[in-house]
């Protein structure tokens, strides 16, 4: 797999649309083949991104940046203390099954969670991962994806230390009556670099050496 993927961590903020173009030519190489998947490790200069089940009336603050893209899903921020992570993967090589796909991705972030003692959940219907807390439930990670032939890309965001008052401009992913939450809201004091360092292990455990992956 490490000559067939490459592994990317950006040190400095990225701009939202920088990325996305780079995703796109990305996407349309390894489409051709002519260069190696990525998985791209990033922290996002503030923006509010709408994905395609986005709802006008769930931007509740008109007046701060906002971009409307192809990935799945509804409104989220994105900006320092979040870990974003874009997969580009050729699912024709691995496993071509959306929901196996959203699957993995799912159980890559509660098994990096699991590193830190903090047991992330599954919702029914509602892609991502959560966070029990008492009668509800609050929302540490997201997830949002695009497939074109195949190759995916877009990816997840996990809250590390974030200003989680940046979600009050929004309804995060559509839902009313649950919250944000952060792994430095949970008192659990991870670095970038730790978190990064679980990622990479998970991906492998979960892509595995065979270029697909695994489903519980």
């Amino acid at each position: 797999m490490t000559q067939l993927l490459e592994w990317k961590i950006s040190d400095k903020l990225i701009d939202y649309d920088f990325a996305i173009s780079e995703m796109e030519k990305r996407v349309l190489r390894i489409k051709k083949n002519t260069e190696k998947e990525l998985v791209w490790l990033l922290e996002h200069k503030s923006i509010f991104t709408a994905g395609t089940s986005a709802k006008n009336e769930d931007l509740i603050n008109n007046k701060v940046k906002i971009r409307h893209t192809g990935r799945g899903g509804q409104w989220t921020w994105h900006g320092p203390g979040q870990r974003v992570v874009y997969f580009m993967l050729n699912l024709k090589k691995r496993l071509p099954d959306i929901k196996a796909y959203v699957y993995a991705l799912e159980d890559l972030i509660i098994l990096t969670l699991s590193d830190f003692n903090i047991d992330g959940v599954r919702i029914k219907n509602q892609p991502g991962v959560w966070i029990r807390n008492k009668n509800k439930v609050d929302k540490i990670a997201s997830l949002g994806i695009r497939i074109s032939s195949w190759v995916t890309y877009h990816g997840i965001s996990i809250n590390l230390k974030p200003n989680l008052e940046e979600f009050k401009n929004i309804v995060p992913c559509g839902i009313q009556d649950s919250g944000v939450t952060s792994i430095n809201k949970l008192n659990k004091n991870v670095s970038l670099n730790e978190l990064d360092k679980s990622l990479n292990k998970y991906f492998k455990t979960i892509f595995g050496k065979n270029g697909s992956f695994c489903i519980k």
